[in-house]
């Protein structure tokens, strides 16, 4: 009876050691895929950001942006006020992140915004860019100067 005991003892242990096992084996395997996944999915030199700032912090009040990227839509972002201040101190807002095949490309941004005159004012712009190898950063900086506050947008691609 304490044989049998101990057969079992050691045999239930031997089980949990190999469950163990495999379970570390499957973490292992498992990481491997999703490295795998990332690479082929999203390769970094077909990674394309890009990024918000404003050059007269005082001259615009952001209200949204809307971004396509060959004419389709990539994203689009409501700004809080919270976000509003912290452009208006000179932050950069990531508006997206992608993958482009290289080659030649459209962004548009649509923008909507009150000016310093109290002026409701809604931008569409377009900027024709080419992708190359690597991974490719667009920093689009908002620009209103008085007294008719007007929207510029310049674009900028970052080394």
């Amino acid at each position: 009876m304490i044989i049998a005991a101990m057969a079992a003892t050691s045999h239930a242990s031997s089980l949990d050691e190999q469950i163990e096992r495999l379970n570390a084996d499957i973490t292992r395997h498992t990481a491997s895929v999703n490295a795998l996944e990332q690479k082929l999915l999203h390769p970094v030199n077909t990674r394309v950001a890009v990024f918000l700032s404003l050059a007269n912090r005082q001259a615009l009040e952001l209200d949204s942006v809307e971004l396509f990227v060959n004419e389709q839509p990539v994203t689009a972002h409501l700004y809080t006020e919270n976000e509003r201040s912290s452009l208006g101190q000179g932050g950069v807002h990531q508006l997206f992140i992608g993958n482009l095949a290289d080659g030649r490309h459209t962004l548009k941004a649509v923008i909507n915004a009150r000016a310093a005159n109290n002026r409701f004012v809604r931008r569409e712009i377009v900027h024709d860019f080419r992708k190359q190898p690597g991974t490719l950063r667009l920093q689009m900086t908002l620009n209103a100067k008085a007294p008719d506050y007007e929207p510029e947008v310049s674009f900028v691609e970052w080394k």
